[in-house]
């Protein structure tokens, strides 16, 4: 236990070379505190942390504030339960739509008051008080996923299959099913968990006497098979994907009475097909945020939670599409919190008035503190930083240049900050006069990268560039460059964190220069900015990524431009194959992880946003494909793939290659078996790096065979 100022991180040491640390460590994330709760009365803060750097298990804690701080352990799993078994299938590809790594209490719920709380352990069901911790299993249908307590705490809900069960602790009650296989309910689809970022599908009333529940029919979407050739005599695992163009699952919402008694909630699902979130507030009405399927049009709807009849309470429209944004809407004291595109601005707004200023780019909404509403913006896209809403305007809460997040409830903030200054996340919890540091068991990286940030060109483009630092001992003179982009919507890799840039550092350190750009699409620089990759993923995106190096080039002279290489790794993937093949005079050679080759492949969500319906658009579909650029390959490109992958599927990689063979253009494949869209296994996150490494060596460092592997 720690009480007071915690361990800062960087506290713990991993002794292993870079490769092996960072896939032992995930990335560095754990051992870090997450996933914060503030108690209603400010009593405590809840967050889950695991037991060092190497340890993939969370554990369940709480800060006490009340009197001198002091962390307090609420759960361990490995007390719980010595073999956790198998995860429910539900819950497994939660976590891979989350991008979850961890391993043991990944999520938790609390009843209203912040009495009791709850979560999940291999399918089954733990509750526990908060203030004197002793979980409890309770009874339960098995295969629990997603158990969220009643705001009275009395009650758990939970999913099982396609089934919502209800249980008080000994007895258990399925609340919803259905005859036909292809329905489920309460749990989100499959566009909601990967794109809207909606991972439930029910949401207990106020009053703890009802569920408001969505029904999954999955009978119209298409089946797709995902097999592992490594493994003949294991059968293909069928998938229900959404394709661009192709059919949704059918969601539809309907309250549920405990006692039996249930209706649906009523809209006009033909013209607004997306459930994109639900809210069932103490203090408002059942309320729901749905999408038109060309995504121009943002309703919220007021639902009477007796007749199910809605009416319209909040409406947006856009020529090109309206954005979701995390935390809104919302209802506070009474008035619809939104967000609008205003003035070159993603501005907030309480019913309908713009509270934020032109200028502040607003990221999402993050909870109240006091009576005041606190988001994260951004003036700079670098930066991202912490505002309270005040009747006389934002008040920043965060410091220095970094990247900040937290959460507020009452009295009490949670703020986490990330910069190129320490390592990792530090997390500080303020109350009042009251600041206590959470401490961090993350291990400390072998690197510390030092990038140089840049704004270049005509369109200001933000740019980060990683020499090898002196210990690295690499030769004076030009070095190989190496692009090291994502590029696509909803991701930014220029950003002043110093473990966003391990990675790109330690590539430096094998003796390359490495830069990361954020171009046109990216976030945190205004709607019109996100906009201008409308109907085309691949001309400005890639003419930001071309612009941008030549003018950092024309800035620095150790930039060796006739040895040019670029990696990435999903929409990373697809602009790294997009520039050997489209540009060749800049680009000498590319990997190209887990690759978006043809966007009629990827869902229709994320696709039918940016490129519009296939049926209605097909020049945009056209001009982003790899395909028609198949005879043009002329530089070494290595593909590589998860065979598991159920977000972009490996035929992306496979299609694609058998387009370039067929067009006698040489590749190389990497396949990798039983591997999804993430790379979390110990052994293939570090070979993955090492192999990348020996590619890139052979293709940019010379002709001569490449020195011996540096593993540091």
């Amino acid at each position: 236990m720690s009480t007071g100022r915690g361990v800062r991180p960087g506290a713990g040491q991993v002794g292993d070379r870079f490769p092996r640390a960072t896939a032992r460590t995930r990335r560095f994330t754990l051992g870090e505190p997450r996933s914060f709760t503030v108690l209603p009365d400010g009593s405590a803060v809840l967050f889950l942390r695991s037991a060092d750097g190497t340890d993939p298990v969370n554990s369940l804690w709480a800060l006490d504030l009340d009197g001198a701080p002091t962390e307090r352990l609420i759960a361990d799993p490995q007390a719980l339960l010595a073999d956790p078994g198998d995860l429910p299938e539900a819950e497994a590809k939660r976590r891979e739509r989350a991008r979850e790594v961890a391993s043991g209490i990944v999520s938790y719920s609390l009843d209203r008051a912040g009495r009791r709380a709850c979560f999940s352990l291999g399918g089954r069901l733990f509750v526990t008080d908060v203030s004197t911790p002793a979980p409890t299993e309770w009874a339960s249908g098995g295969g629990v996923f997603d158990p969220r307590l009643s705001p009275d705490g009395e009650r758990v809900a939970y999913v099982a299959g396609a089934t919502l069960r209800v249980t008080d602790g000994a007895r258990d009650t399925v609340v919803c099913e259905d005859v036909d296989p292809e329905v489920a309910w309460g749990a989100a689809e499959f566009v909601a968990a990967e794109e809207m970022g909606r991972t439930r599908g029910f949401w207990w009333s106020p009053r703890s006497t009802a569920i408001a529940v969505a029904r999954v029919d999955n009978g119209p979407v298409q089946r797709w098979y995902v097999a592992d050739g490594a493994e003949p005599g294991a059968a293909p695992a069928e998938l229900r994907y959404p394709a661009a163009g192709t059919a949704n699952a059918d969601v539809s919402l309907w309250v549920v009475d405990l006692d039996g008694g249930r209706h649906e909630v009523v809209w006009d699902r033909r013209t607004f097909p997306y459930l994109a979130n639900v809210e069932w507030p103490s203090d408002g009405p059942l309320t729901l945020t749905v999408q038109s399927r060309d995504q121009r049009t943002l309703v919220v709807l007021c639902a009477d939670e007796t007749t199910g009849v809605t009416e319209q309470r909040w409406r947006q429209d856009d020529e090109r599409w309206v954005e979701l944004t995390p935390g809104v809407p919302r209802w506070h004291d009474g008035a619809l919190v939104a967000l609008v595109d205003r003035d070159g601005a993603r501005r907030l707004v309480v019913d309908g008035e713009p509270v934020t200023p032109v200028g502040l780019q607003v990221r999402a909404v993050l909870g109240t503190l006091e009576s005041d509403l606190v988001i994260s913006a951004t003036e700079d896209p670098t930066e991202l930083h912490l505002y309270r809403i005040t009747s006389e305007g934002p008040q920043r809460l965060s410091e220095g240049a970094g990247v900040h997040g937290g959460t507020a409830a009452g009295d009490t903030l949670v703020l986490t900050a990330a910069s190129m200054s320490w390592f990792g996340n530090r997390a500080t919890v303020q109350r009042g006069a009251l600041e206590v540091d959470v401490a961090s068991r993350a291990s400390r990286p072998p690197v510390a990268p030092r990038g140089r940030f840049f704004q270049v060109g005509s369109r200001q483009l933000r740019a980060v560039v990683l020499e090898p630092r002196k210990a690295a001992k690499v030769p004076d003179g030009p070095l190989p460059v190496l692009l090291d982009p994502y590029g696509g919507p909803h991701a930014l890799r220029v950003v002043r964190s110093r473990n966003a840039h391990l990675s790109s550092q330690w590539f430096a350190d094998q003796g390359f220069a490495v830069v990361v750009i954020d171009g046109r699409g990216t976030p945190g620089r205004g709607p019109a900015w996100e906009r201008e990759v409308w109907g085309d993923f691949a001309g400005p995106v890639l003419d930001d990524q071309v612009s941008a190096l030549m003018a950092l080039a024309a800035r620095d002279e150790r930039l060796d431009l006739t040895r040019v290489g670029i990696k990435g790794w999903s929409f990373g993937g697809y602009l790294a194959a997009l520039a050997v093949l489209r540009r060749p005079d800049v680009f000498h050679a590319a990997v190209a992880g887990a690759p978006v080759t043809d966007w009629r492949l990827y869902d229709t969500h994320y696709t039918e946003r940016y490129l519009g319906h296939p049926d209605e658009h097909p020049e945009h579909y056209e001009r982003t494909a790899l395909a028609a650029d198949a005879a043009n390959l002329r530089r070494p490109l290595l593909m590589i793939h998860g065979l598991a992958d159920d977000n972009v599927v490996a035929a992306h990689t496979f299609r694609f290659s058998a387009e370039l063979l067929a067009a006698g253009s040489p590749h190389q494949v990497l396949p990798l078996s039983g591997v999804t869209h993430m790379t979390p296994q110990e052994v293939v996150a570090e070979n993955l790096l090492l192999f990348q490494l020996d590619f890139l060596r052979t293709h940019l460092q010379g002709t001569e065979p490449p020195p011996p592997l540096d593993r540091d």
